[in-house]
């Protein structure tokens, strides 16, 4: 059994979701895992080392038939994960959290027969068509596709100043003690002397990390062919889910069945948050995201 890009009999395709964090990448990820033939690492295989196997066996049959409460965010729940845990414990902390992107000449022997039997393993046992995996933060492609030739990726953006709006209010975002505190290594000397400039406001280091984060994404999808990477906004997947979603589909390979109508009929798409980063945020603060990210948001088609 191999985890392959593009498949064929006896092998299941590996693919990924992947975005800078508080991007909708959960959102998305968790819908696709309602496919009949995507598989995926859980929330009780992350947490527990001696998970029992028939829940890994059945990790996307037992999300896609118990009840929607036992599945709803905001709860003690049974639902895909990055597996952050667990790939700690089982391949390394450096595929967690590093503090720059990974790279292709970052793949060790040893790191890459780690990688490849957590994620080979785990897909085996399943034996689902298509397995998919959900990271933040970093991209990590380079890496990825060194040791899975063939793998694709999906990236999900969000407008920047929705994710800075967002980082401020998470309890787990480590921003409040600066750069030397958090997970994404020093700023690049232009964004440092940008922070500095404007007196190291913690809502601008939040829209700074996404900046970083997706110069790094930037470059990853340059190094990569283009039928390996599809980029969707989130802002345009809660305006018209079936749409995104279909194209997202086919992306991956995937046909819309009448499994996965069910499991995307469970969901409600709602476009309210858009734009709260103006509700949330004074006018000033508003204005300096819009200073500091506005080339990159026009990149991606936001309007400032």
């Amino acid at each position: 059994m191999s985890l392959v890009g593009s498949g064929s009999a006896g092998e299941h395709v590996l693919s990924f979701v992947i975005g800078t964090g508080r991007c909708g990448s959960t959102l998305v990820h968790e819908v696709l895992a309602r496919h009949p033939e995507v598989g995926f690492v859980s929330n009780l295989d992350d947490r527990y080392a001696r998970c029992p196997g028939w829940v890994r066996r059945n990790s996307g049959a037992i999300y896609r038939r118990v009840p929607p409460r036992l599945t709803a965010k905001g709860r003690l729940r049974y639902a895909p994960s990055e597996a952050y845990s667990a790939l700690a414990r089982e391949v390394s902390p450096l595929l967690v959290d590093p503090f720059r992107d990974l790279l292709a000449s970052d793949v060790t022997p040893w790191l890459a027969r780690r990688t490849r039997a957590f994620f080979e393993s785990r897909a085996e046992a399943e034996g689902a068509p298509a397995y998919l995996h959900k990271f933040t933060g970093w991209p990590r492609t380079g890496f990825l596709r060194e040791i899975f030739p063939g793998t694709r990726f999906v990236h999900i953006v969000r407008d920047g100043r929705a994710v800075a709006n967002s980082l401020v209010q998470m309890p787990w975002w480590r921003g409040h003690l600066g750069p030397e505190g958090w997970s994404f290594g020093p700023l690049p000397e232009r964004y440092a002397r940008e922070w500095d400039a404007e007196g190291r406001p913690l809502v601008h280091l939040a829209g700074l990390a996404w900046k970083h984060l997706i110069d790094a994404y930037g470059a990853a999808r340059e190094a990569l062919p283009e039928d390996a990477w599809l980029e969707v906004r989130y802002e345009d997947i809660v305006a018209d889910p079936r749409k995104h979603l279909e194209v997202i589909l086919e992306f991956l390979g995937l046909s819309w069945t009448h499994g996965f109508e069910r499991g995307f009929a469970r969901y409600s798409f709602s476009a309210s948050r858009a734009d709260a980063f103006r509700r949330d945020l004074t006018p000033a603060q508003v204005g300096l995201l819009d200073r500091s990210l506005g080339g990159h948001l026009e990149r991606f088609g936001y309007q400032l």
